[in-house]
């Protein structure tokens, strides 16, 4: 096997998450702001000649199937391609922490496939074969930060000030699911407008409304209102990242991070300009605000 790449595949924060309503198939409608931080997995890449895809787990154990293994897969399905891959995967990103780890590493596995075997294939591609594997997976192949809309597939790219924030995990994790079932979650949210968001200053843009899924989450988890309680104790009001566990804020002067218990994963993280892997597919044009 010829090695051939090692490559981040970024996490991201919802700035806010608003659930605006839901469709007659039970899917929520949401708006959010995802923002790419450089809190990063990183995958190797080898390639096969066999058509073989295997994987090799560098920290923690995945399961058997995870989203990097589909991903290629429904690569080589969607091309006929007839190359395979040997992929390492060395986890930093925490699970069921609302950071989109898994589909940050399908987006970048099928950016790289499509390089390592020639498939020449664009953005608006390879957004279409990774809508199927998760709803988040078509932001990480967009290359910047987003406001997204409609299930996640609405995406538009923006831009958003340089800020540094300190993203706080509890040992604990949070299923999705159990989140969107739940009879309380509140899902009238009034529409916002992208201009109204981009309007506002510095100062105000990262303390943009709210994460509709919080309050339900923190029934569900106690690992967040701890979480929640150590960045006000730190001077700081956090909310939670997308369906969570993990919460953050906008770090704006120094913290004692050896205050935080035992229980809880503390990292100082900064916002991307753009994702590493941005110009690794072509595009048939993405409007930017």
């Amino acid at each position: 096997m010829q090695s051939l790449y090692d490559i981040p595949a970024p996490a991201k924060l919802n700035l806010f998450l608003h659930i605006t309503g839901r469709r007659a198939d039970g899917y929520h409608l949401l708006q959010s702001v995802f923002m790419l931080i450089d809190w990063c997995d990183t995958l190797h890449f080898d390639i096969r000649a066999d058509g073989q895809i295997s994987r090799e787990d560098l920290t923690w154990a995945l399961p058997a199937d995870d989203l990097v293994v589909r991903a290629a897969k429904a690569l080589q399905l969607a091309t006929g391609c007839t190359l395979g891959a040997h992929i390492g995967i060395a986890k930093s990103v925490p699970a069921q922490a609302g950071m989109g780890g898994g589909s940050s590493d399908a987006a970048s596995t099928l950016l790289a496939l499509n390089r390592l075997w020639k498939l020449h294939l664009s953005v608006e591609t390879l957004s279409t074969i990774g809508l199927a594997l998760g709803a988040d997976v078509p932001f990480f192949l967009c290359g910047q930060h987003a406001w997204v809309e409609g299930i996640g597939e609405k995406i538009t790219p923006l831009e958003l000030p340089s800020a540094r924030f300190v993203v706080v995990k509890p040992d604990a994790g949070l299923q999705t699911q159990l989140i969107f079932s739940d009879p309380t979650l509140k899902r009238d949210s009034e529409t916002a407008i992208i201009s109204g968001f981009a309007a506002n200053s510095i100062e105000r843009i990262y303390k943009y409304g709210r994460n509709d899924l919080q309050a339900v989450a923190q029934k569900l988890c106690p690992g967040v209102n701890q979480a929640l309680e150590w960045l006000e104790s730190q001077g700081l009001s956090g909310r939670m990242t997308g369906s969570g566990s993990a919460v953050f804020a906008q770090l704006l002067h120094g913290i004692d991070e050896g205050s935080a218990p035992a229980a809880l994963q503390v990292r100082v993280c900064s916002n991307m300009d753009v994702h590493p892997l941005v110009g690794w597919a072509t595009s048939d044009g993405i409007k930017k605000v």
